[in-house]
């Protein structure tokens, strides 16, 4: 015979039991919505600060995403979203369309900065750096979908994901995709912590890994080219590989430094006397580990105009002087310029337009972000003709375009393709960016 746990003359127990439990139960559930029904509030305030970017001609192409910056009329994104327009229409959280003037974009740090004189919007409070572990939110407009919120935790900070870029991101795991990029990543008390500018490379989409670039460092850029303080970072004209193990044990050196594969003729690099085949170790008063370490040193000497190398050549150690470019304004001075005429560069060659062929006319590279990329040239092909005409590789390399150019590829298997080259245009579509090279990742370009 089972046994009660309690005695039935005794009901008015259970009751008491009963309402304690169902208190406790809706004190806990209080305590868990009420937070986070504040945190909520908090975060869906950062949404009068988030905007979309759109192209100001008739194509009314989507661009990315964005936000307010200080005093409300400039609004910040990714270079790589403005590309290269020089009016943005900017569409604000209530709809509203509103017209913007690029002053400042730095392609390299991949920030740019726009003037929006009739938005009026409050700017996001910056936060302190998160920590590993702690919860972010991201804003932005991925796959053009519209405002989205997605959380995350930072998975890491300080990554230098691009060697030839002296930015060290906050790693995040909030979702973003194409379209995500210029917009905010906040922490849990709405402060921007961050502006979110890529995702994992070789990936075209969301795979668990997002980068944005540290509040910190986005308003020293931001106010650098505002102030138009900020030098751009110079082209070098190198092609650079770690040495590894096994080229270390080939050379009979330690694994230090990075080789020189390619010095870019009437580069800076050359004009330093540096060859191919020089390992560098080291740069501006630092050991050079990797080519990533280039990047921080380059950085750091910007001011005094060159640079100080310690390169091994012939298994002997040299020093040598890399100067840099004079310093040319990375801010498109639209400010104070009413009725001046932007001067539009005429005409490009191949190289200016990230190609580089063989004696064959076979494309050995494409850069990251160039128009050539954009257009779909890729590694291996074949140039065969040129608004319909075969030119030889001599005369492709002089070759001027001053126009949209039709050009006929032939691809591996002898499949052939024509795709349009336009300078002037970045492009219908969006990608994401990055520092890889898929054919061979190991190779830096400075």
């Amino acid at each position: 015979m089972s046994k009660r746990l309690f005695p039935a003359r005794h009901p008015s127990i259970l009751r008491q039991v009963a309402q304690v439990l169902g208190a406790l139960v809706v004190l806990t559930i209080f305590a868990a919505i009420a937070p986070s029904k504040a945190k909520a509030a908090t975060i869906a305030g950062a949404y009068d600060s988030v905007v979309i970017l759109r192209s100001a001609d008739n194509k009314n192409r989507f661009l990315g995403s964005g936000f307010v910056w200080g005093d409300g009329a400039l609004v910040v994104t990714n270079d790589h979203v403005a590309g290269m327009a020089e009016s943005i229409r900017i569409v604000d959280a209530k709809g509203m369309e509103h017209q913007g003037e690029v002053i400042g974009r730095d392609p390299v740090r991949d920030v740019a900065v726009i003037s929006v004189p009739g938005l009026k919007a409050a700017p996001i409070p910056l936060g302190p750096l998160p920590a590993p572990g702690d919860e972010v939110w991201a804003i932005g407009a991925p796959l053009e979908l519209g405002m989205t919120l997605t959380r995350g935790v930072i998975s890491a900070h300080a990554r230098q994901v691009e060697a030839a870029v002296p930015i060290r991101f906050l790693q995040h795991d909030a979702a973003v995709n194409p379209g995500s990029s210029g917009g905010p990543l906040l922490d849990s008390a709405g402060r921007l912590v961050g502006m979110n500018s890529r995702i994992a490379d070789g990936s075209r989409y969301y795979v668990g890994i997002s980068y944005a670039i540290s509040a910190d460092d986005l308003a020293r850029i931001v106010g650098g080219l505002v102030d138009e303080t900020l030098l751009p970072f110079p082209k070098l004209g190198l092609q650079l590989r770690p040495v590894t193990r096994e080229i270390a044990a080939a050379l009979g050196m330690e694994p230090k430094g990075v080789l020189i594969d390619r010095v870019y003729p009437g580069a800076l690099a050359e004009s330093a006397g540096l060859h191919a085949g020089d390992i560098l170790v080291g740069a501006a008063g630092r050991d050079l580990e990797t080519a990533g370490d280039l990047a921080f040193a380059i950085d750091a000497a910007l001011g005094a105009g060159q640079m100080a190398l310690r390169v091994i050549r012939g298994g002997q150690e040299i020093a040598v002087t890399l100067g840099f470019a004079p310093a040319t304004s990375s801010v498109l001075a639209l400010r104070g310029m009413e009725g001046a005429v932007l001067n539009r560069v005429s005409s490009y060659r191949f190289e200016s337009l990230g190609l580089v062929l063989d004696d064959d006319a076979r494309v050995t590279t494409v850069s990251e972000n160039s128009p050539a990329l954009f257009a779909g040239i890729i590694r291996s092909d074949i140039i065969l003709a040129v608004n319909g005409k075969r030119l030889s590789a001599g005369d492709l390399r002089k070759l001027e375009i001053t126009a949209p150019t039709l050009i006929l590829l032939q691809r591996g298997g002898g499949a052939t393709l024509h795709v349009m080259l336009d300078p002037w245009d970045t492009g219908e579509g969006i990608r994401a960016i990055g520092g890889a090279n898929v054919l061979d990742p190991a190779i830096v370009v400075f």
